[in-house]
Formats: C-alpha cells, sequence, structure tokens
C-alpha cells in the first residue's frame, strides 16, 4: 500500500488535534463583531458577556458539572496550576499525587515539598494507571489535597476516579480531590458530579478547539484560592479580560464532540483494535503498554525493541506519519516515564505512542503498521550491526 504524495497521517492527536470547522467558524465569527471587553458597561459588552456566559452552561452540562462552577483559563497547565497552589492547605499539610501525573502537576507538587508540604507520590502500574491499594496507604487525616489523572496522557489508562474520591473523604472528609480531566473529556462518558471531584482540569485543543483556552470546575463550597489577580473576572476566580473569541470556538468544540462521542468512541475503537493486530502481526517482540481493556481507545503505547523513540519518530516522519513518544509538554527533558513501564533495556528506549481522533481513517492503518514495520526492522538491524 501507498500513501498519496503529500499526504500527512496525524497520529499525535494526544499532543494537540487540529482545529474543527465548528471551531473555526466560532472563532472568525467571534472576532469581529464581537470585539468588545466582556466587563464594559455598555450594551455591545453585556451581549459578549452573554455569549460568554452561554458557552460556559454547554461546557458545565457536557461535563455534568451541576453541583460547581466552570471557570475558564488559558489551560490544563493553568488549571493544574491554580489548584494545587491554591489548595494547598496550612503548611505540612499533606499532599497526594500520582506517579504518572502530567508535569502540570508534578512540578507544583515538587515546589511545595520544597516549601515544607508532606507531598506523597502514589505509585502506577506499569500500564499508567495509580496503585489503588498503595495510595490507601498514604492517606491520613491530614491530607489536604490529592490530584490523580483521570486518564493517563502516556498511556491512555484510565483511573476509576469515584472509587479514589471515596477513599479519600472517608479519611480526610475536607480535602480537596482534583482531577486532570485534559485527556479524559469528551474521549468517554463523564459526569463530574458522579466522581465527586472537588475540581477538575479541561483543555480545548485536546478536542478539535483552539490553543490557549481551557476552565476548571470547582465544586461548589471547594476551598480554591485564585491563582491569578486583578480585575476579579470570572466571578473574582481569574482575573484578566476573557477572550470571548477562543471561548466561543472552545463550546462550538464541545458542542460537536458531544453529538458525535458515541460515534468516535466507536470508529476510534475499531482504529485501534485493527492497528493492534496488524502491528502485532508484522512485528516480533513488541510490548503493548497501553491496557487495552482499560483505556480510552485513542492512545496505544507500545515498546520497540532495539531502537531508538525519537529516531523511529522521524523515520516515520519521513514516510508521511506523525506520531509522538510520550507527553509534548515533556519533549524538552528527560522522560521521567521511561523506568516506570517495567521495560526491559532492549525495549526502554523504543517507546512509542500514537494517538487517534476521528479524523483517523482504518483504511490508513495497514500502510501506517507496514511503514513502522519496516522502519523497526531497518533501524534495530543498524543498532545490532
Amino acid at each position: 500500500m501507498s500513501l498519496k504524495e503529500g499526504r500527512t497521517i496525524y497520529l499525535d492527536n494526544a499532543a494537540t488535534t487540529p482545529m474543527c470547522d465548528e471551531a473555526s467558524q466560532a472563532l472568525s465569527e467571534a472576532l469581529a463583531p464581537a470585539f468588545f471587553n466582556p466587563s464594559a458597561k455598555y450594551t455591545q459588552s453585556a451581549g459578549v458577556f452573554e455569549r460568554i456566559n452561554k458557552a460556559r452552561a454547554l461546557i458545565k452540562g457536557a461535563l455534568g458539572g451541576s453541583l460547581g462552577e466552570v471557570y475558564f483559563n488559558s489551560g490544563g497547565t493553568e488549571g493544574n496550576n491554580t489548584v494545587l497552589f491554591g489548595a494547598k492547605g496550612r503548611k505540612g499539610s499533606r499532599i497526594i499525587i500520582g506517579e504518572g501525573e502530567h508535569d502540570s502537576v508534578y512540578a507544583p507538587a515538587m515546589e511545595l515539598k520544597n516549601s515544607g508540604y508532606d507531598v506523597r507520590i502514589a505509585p502506577i502500574y506499569t500500564d499508567g494507571s495509580v496503585n489503588f491499594e498503595k495510595f490507601k496507604t498514604l492517606l491520613n487525616e491530614n491530607v489536604s489535597l490529592v490530584s490523580i489523572m483521570h486518564v493517563s496522557n502516556e498511556t491512555g489508562a484510565i483511573n476509576d476516579i469515584a472509587k479514589f474520591v471515596r477513599a479519600t473523604k472517608k479519611v480526610a472528609p475536607d480535602a480537596i480531590f482534583h482531577s486532570d480531566g485534559v485527556q479524559s473529556f469528551l474521549k468517554l462518558p463523564l459526569s463530574v458530579a458522579a466522581l465527586g471531584v472537588d475540581a477538575y482540569t479541561i483543555t480545548a485543543h485536546k478536542i478539535h478547539g483552539p490553543k490557549g483556552i481551557g476552565a476548571l470546575y470547582v465544586k461548589r463550597g471547594a476551598k480554591i484560592k485564585p491563582l491569578i489577580l486583578g480585575g476579579g473576572q470570572e466571578y473574582n476566580f481569574r482575573s484578566g479580560t476573557e477572550s470571548s473569541p477562543l471561548i466561543c470556538s472552545f463550546a462550538a468544540a464541545v458542542q460537536k464532540e458531544c453529538n458525535d462521542l458515541s460515534e468516535n468512541y466507536s470508529k476510534i475503537s475499531k482504529y485501534r483494535e485493527y492497528f493492534v493486530k496488524k502491528l502485532q502481526e508484522n512485528i516480533p517482540n513488541i510490548t503493548i503498554i497501553t491496557p487495552l481493556e482499560n483505556s480510552i481507545p485513542n492512545i496505544l503505547s507500545v515498546a520497540f525493541a532495539d531502537v531508538r523513540g525519537e529516531v523511529l519518530l522521524h523515520s516515520l516522519e519521513e514516510d508521511g506519519i506523525l506520531v509522538g513518544t510520550g507527553s509534548a509538554c515533556a519533549s524538552h527533558h528527560e522522560s521521567r516515564f521511561k523506568r516506570l513501564f517495567g521495560l526491559d533495556e532492549a525495549h526502554l528506549e523504543g517507546v512509542i505512542r500514537f494517538s487517534f481522533a476521528s479524523e483517523n481513517d482504518i483504511s490508513e492503518a495497514d500502510y501506517v503498521a507496514e511503514r513502522v514495520a519496516a522502519r523497526v526492522i531497518e533501524l534495530s538491524r543498524t543498532v545490532r550491526q
């Protein structure tokens, strides 16, 4: 099978997604006629403010967030930092995070540890999910904050957040429980009310919306201090002039993904299932890191023997195939995840993350598997020579 010249197959959707037409159109429509500052007092600004709140209500509904409110921000990193620094409790209190958390949770937690907080790391299994039994041993009445991601951005593994929340609240009822939902939002059915979380982070660019806009769900009564102070926008939770065009675009993407959730889930699941089969048929000695029975279908992490992931990535790029080696936000430094997957030395450096979206058609899977197999064989021979 050959690829049409100039065609690119994009399989790094966990890093970011292309904007959908609906989001692009909403962005364009909101840029010119609705340029007014939503905090100004004239009628035109009131109209912009109303648009923002309509978007807020739509996203709140998509989250199942009837027990709290949604506040707009710049994205997942800001949302996670807001919770870590805004809900940290008194100095010396215990903070628990998962071992596999995104750096926007891990780095603030390490900063808090250096400032005198009792930060504990809940170990993960080799598939990227948090070890619940070991997590429970870290709980005590001194816990002020817990942050466990809903879906691993490295492997796609799903954590049973409701179970973690119940265990936490039983021992430390006043603790704030936060979950990073950047990879889970609109990838699987979701109700933050049912999960019981106090805070939940989402972002637009993972669901075919624009970059630079996200939101934080906060349950009513949860004590989280603002990270950014100033003019009191977002109901005094996040100061700074709201980007109404980005917010409207975000809402348009949410609406489309809500409408297509079931269809997308089925399509992407079939793609991944077929793709795994073709990889296993064509490439010996591969390790599937992603737990296929407990993960979103959008992510597949695979370790190939005797190759370097980054070299394989660039080789596939020559074939018009774009993949990842893990979190794009960690690409500027050595990943701390390699040693957590329990891989032997042959597979340790050969991790590739394929991540899919509804735009990926199963007709391309044969070509991708064929080129991956050819490149792995070629590169592994070079290593052995």
